[in-house]
């Protein structure tokens, strides 16, 4: 009996083992598949489909602009050329003095063409120059502050290569703008906060103070804004244009002869005659000796999708070294915007920015930036060794690619140098100290909130704007132009705003020996426009305002939707995380204006308490706000529907249109 009992007892159990385990393989699967569902939530915007074509921009009446080029027959470029020229025009911080640069997708050669429009530093630019005056880095504000005009230049550049329609067509929205177009609230509450800057300005105080005197002395909202110089010059563009074609000059030469007229013509002598009466640099040999550079963007490969940015000339290679260094951790088995997504995201961007502070510059110079071992996967993997899971690196500072581009690193004793000087005086922050970016600045003084509301708002939205394009032939363009943002010096009778892009440059090769200010350098700059292919094929067009921020928001969104499957409007509008704990490209002329501030992150208002006590303890200063990406415009292009989807972020004035 007692056998049988036995036997009984383990006849169950083996029959009870294989339930049991059947039930934890059941629970642990259900919740690996829980964790590895996409992640979806209710967006404040709705998605944008189209069959035929997209535009999104900055400000409705761009892309209004874009959407009026479409319906005429033009493609994506002549599209995203509209929508530059209206946006300059109705100074969506930005104007026609300013820069633009380009990833434009072509469907008959399929590949990605980047076009550099970035300007250069004029003669007498040099650090000696800047120093004399007290800066440790050249000026944010004024005549001193700009580089050569690049936007007019790429935009006729593009439009001629690549686009379809007459420059004629493409301005005609800026120009019927430019002769008088109702002002957006911000932009008028802009202008009335820096009017005492745009006093100092001959040319901008008689622009964009047309009620000197008056309490208030910029344009109202709603008031009608007229620009006669600036419809001059882009009248005498489109005349240039017409004469040449009349003299049986092609549609090309014809566009770049109204380039010729402001580069080297009767525009470009009011330009340099303005700008030199206030003071400044540009010379008629600066303006002609510039011209626009098509050039191969760099790329990566992040989990078979093809990723392309601009050279090291901007940030973008930045976001492609994230990409690397990240694709050696099982990201979507962390969570999004778990406390370990959020360390390891930043850790990154760490080192891609310490690489970025210090290796990049404009690549025409010497000595030359080492992309190839910055690029290099090898390379990444060694960077994702150095990331330590538990602990924020305060002390992150530049790694060598040279060994892998076989080469030694001409810049060793240098880079000792640095990490002594800066890196080594970083401190792990108090859990008291706070960083907030422009976009989020006022989001704490709640006690003024009333007051304080058009000034958040200015700041939630100051930066740069990007143009996202695409239509049903398979052109696709993505572009993040700036420069001559208010307050903006006006070039005589031009009309036109310079750019201020000069104080991206540096003084002192400590910082980075590769952006040294030297007459005819383009600047490191934050602009950045992205663009994915998959299977060969376009698949995401993306960009995003806000400085230092912008590769910081593009990764996150890029990873929203490759590894949490978000939609394209979701992921515009997904929180972030933001860093600070690297160089400022803009703003202040001194080095404590500057440097990097370790451990300092920005998190969603809704991080929450028990993450922001681990991220505390991991070395980090959290604040928290209600923004944390500047707005962000995309395209998905759908193969499996045979459709195109637009996103277009909460976070500003921006704006799509779809057919």
């Amino acid at each position: 009996m007692q056998g049988n009992k036995n036997r009984h007892i383990a006849c169950n159990a083996v029959n009870y083992k294989p339930i049991w385990l059947s039930i934890v393989f059941i629970l642990f699967f259900s919740f690996l598949s829980k964790a590895q569902q996409p992640v979806h939530f209710r967006t404040e915007k709705p998605s944008l489909y189209g069959k035929h074509w997209m535009a999104i921009t900055g400000k409705p009446l761009s892309a209004e602009a874009g959407a009026m080029i479409f319906q005429q027959g033009g493609n994506a470029v002549d599209a995203a050329c509209a929508m530059l020229a209206a946006g300059c025009t109705m100074w969506d911080v930005l104007s026609w003095g300013g820069e633009t640069q380009a990833l434009i997708y072509n469907p008959h050669t399929k590949k990605v063409i980047a076009i550099n429009a970035m300007g250069v530093a004029p003669t007498g630019a040099t650090p000696a120059f800047f120093k004399s005056k007290g800066y440790n880095f050249p000026p944010e504000y004024g005549p001193l502050a700009a580089v050569t005009p690049g936007t007019p230049g790429g935009l006729c550049y593009m439009l001629a290569k690549y686009g379809t329609l007459s420059l004629k067509q493409v301005l005609a929205p800026a120009m019927e703008m430019a002769a008088g177009y109702a002002m957006d609230a911000q932009t008028a509450g802009s202008i009335e906060r820096n009017k005492k800057r745009l006093k100092q300005w001959t040319y901008s105080r008689a622009v964009f103070l047309p009620h000197l005197g008056e309490q208030r002395e910029g344009p109202a909202p709603g008031e009608i804004f007229i620009q006669k110089d600036l419809l001059e010059t882009l009248r005498k563009m489109v005349e240039a244009e017409t004469d040449a074609l009349a003299a049986g000059k092609s549609r090309e030469q014809a566009i770049m002869a109204a380039y010729d007229r402001f580069y080297k013509g009767d525009i470009a002598r009011e330009f340099v005659r303005g700008v030199q009466q206030q003071g400044g640099l540009i010379t008629m040999e600066d303006l002609a000796g510039w011209h626009p550079v098509e050039e191969e963007p760099l790329h990566t490969s992040y989990k078979g999708i093809d990723v392309y940015k601009l050279q090291p000339w901007s940030q973008g290679p930045a976001l492609l070294e994230c990409l690397n260094i990240l694709e050696n951790f099982d990201l979507k088995k962390m969570g999004y915007n778990s406390v370990q997504y959020i360390h390891t995201i930043y850790q990154a961007m760490n080192l891609a920015f310490a690489d970025r502070d210090f290796y990049y510059g404009d690549p025409r110079y010497q000595p030359s930036v080492p992309i190839k071992g910055l690029l290099s996967k090898d390379y990444a993997k060694q960077q994702a060794a150095r990331i330590n899971p538990h602990h924020n690196d305060a002390h992150a500072a530049p790694g060598d690619p040279y060994p892998f581009q076989h080469e030694s690193n001409p810049f060793a004793d240098l880079l000792k140098k640095r990490i002594a000087t800066f890196d080594s005086s970083a401190t792990t922050p108090k859990a008291t100290d706070r960083f907030v970016p422009v976009h989020d600045a006022v989001s704490y003084n709640s006690s003024q909130q009333g007051v304080v509301d058009s000034l958040y708002l200015d700041r939630l939205w100051r930066g740069t704007t990007s143009i996202e394009a695409a239509d049903k032939e398979g052109w696709v363009v993505s572009v993040t132009p700036s420069g001559g943002w208010i307050p903006a010096v006006i070039a005589g009778h031009t009309g036109v705003g310079l750019s201020q892009r000069m104080q991206s440059f540096v003084l002192d090769s400590l910082i980075d020996p590769f952006n040294v200010v030297a007459p005819g350098k383009r600047p490191r700059v934050t602009l950045t426009p992205s663009m994915a292919l998959k299977d060969h094929q376009p698949y995401l067009s993306f960009a995003v305002q806000g400085g230092d921020t912008q590769e910081q928001n593009q990764l996150q969104f890029f990873l929203n939707m490759v590894e949490f499957g978000m939609t394209v409007q979701e992921a515009t509008e997904a929180s972030n995380i933001n860093s600070n704990q690297l160089w400022l490209s803009l703003g202040g002329t001194q080095l404590t204006d500057r440097k990097p501030r370790p451990g300092q992150i920005l998190l969603d208002k809704k991080t929450p308490q028990k993450y922001l006590e681990t991220l505390k303890s991991m070395g980090y200063a959290p604040s928290l706000g209600s923004r944390t990406s500047g707005p962000l415009n995309a395209i998905f292009i759908d193969r499996e529907h045979g459709s195109i989807w637009g996103g277009s972020s909460d976070n500003g004035e921006d704006y799509g249109i779809g057919w």
